[in-house]
């Protein structure tokens, strides 16, 4: 069971002068849409081989958008240390509770959701058509899966390295919202 800590009981602990590492455990494009102030970013599936890289005397604060990747990394570096908390509700509750986040893109959704949405909406389109219109569109649907099987078995995403080159993808100058 994950140990978790509010927005509020964090950002009172913070202001008192508590040490704490905050690591946000979300992809990198997400964490550069908008984190906590002096949090660092370690993506949940680097934690468990990267767990030299965290401070021995500070207690953990680990954060995600919501908290269900947060309570899924606590639970597996759960054997290794038993200071880690969870911030409760991510990063979401902190900016409802009026915190401060840092920003450095002006991506509306982090970069794997539009690979989804766009791997989706081409594999749907190409089902539609190849039923509806011509048989060949099935090929769209193929090669949007042979894409996405490439991606899963060598980490290297043609569709996500296009999508990150799009404008609304650009970075920006340190944005605080």
């Amino acid at each position: 069971m994950s140990k978790i800590i509010s927005a509020s009981d964090l950002s009172s602990r913070l202001e008192a002068g508590a040490r704490f590492q905050l690591i946000d455990v979300r992809s990198p494009q997400e964490y550069a849409a908008g984190h906590l102030p002096c949090a660092v970013n370690l993506p949940m599936e680097q934690v468990e081989s990267r767990t030299a890289d965290l401070n021995i005397h500070d207690p953990v604060v680990l954060i995600c958008q919501s908290g269900t990747r947060a309570n899924m990394t606590c639970a597996a570096l759960q054997n290794e240390r038993d200071d880690v908390l969870v911030l409760s509700g991510g990063t979401e509750a902190w900016e409802k509770a009026g915190m401060p986040l840092i920003g450095a893109t002006g991506a509306r959704l982090a970069l794997i959701r539009q690979v989804h949405l766009v791997a989706g909406v081409l594999v749907l389109a190409g089902a539609v058509l190849a039923l509806t219109v011509d048989p060949t569109w099935a090929y769209l649907s193929a090669f949007v899966g042979a894409g996405l099987t490439l991606a899963g078995a060598t980490g290297f995403c043609g569709m996500a390295h296009i999508l990150n080159i799009m404008p609304w993808n650009r970075p920006l100058k340190g944005v605080v919202r």
